[in-house]
């Protein structure tokens, strides 16, 4: 079948375009992962535990959770069967990196030696640095009507157990 050259270009031309478009999404997508997942594993190395690798079907998981979340932004857990991270932060300006530098610097809350958080919140840090979570996967959303960005990490397998540490 002959097409005029004229429509034989816009085809050539659409074709490019969504395949650049679409090579552009998953770089994003490659940096938004990389930017999750670094944070994690210097914590984990930097005591000696194995890394985190990237699971498509955690991410799926905290994908769906974190677009119900979209509406309200709610700091609340999905109660799913993953361990799990959740922030918020007003604005629109929160990126990955920043969420997992905030789970991170609660490890200033842990006490190997006690188990203990001395009062304060360090279950965000124990659970990155759980030895036997293998993998995770991590969404975030921009919240509806200006409330905030919502970004979510789940963690298999899950960790936190009550009377154990993390390492």
């Amino acid at each position: 079948m002959w097409f005029p050259p004229i429509i034989f270009a816009l085809f050539l031309s659409l074709l490019t375009s969504t395949t650049i478009a679409i090579t552009n999404k998953n770089q994003l997508n490659k940096n938004v992962i990389n930017d999750f997942v670094s944070i994690h594993n210097q914590a984990r190395a930097a005591l000696h535990l194995p890394p985190l690798v990237w699971d498509t079907q955690l991410e799926r998981y905290a994908d769906l959770y974190a677009r119900q979340r979209r509406q309200d932004c709610l700091l609340k857990h999905s109660n799913g069967p993953y361990g799990e991270n959740i922030f918020w932060g007003s604005g629109d300006g929160w990126n990955p990196t920043q969420a997992a530098a905030a789970w991170v610097a609660e490890r200033r809350w842990y006490t190997y030696g006690s188990n203990s958080c001395n009062g304060q919140e360090c279950g965000h840090y124990t659970q990155i640095i759980w030895k036997t979570s293998r993998r995770i996967g991590c969404a975030k959303v921009t919240c509806f009507q200006g409330r905030g960005v919502f970004m979510i990490c789940n963690y298999d397998p899950p960790g936190n157990y009550m009377g154990e540490k993390p390492y």
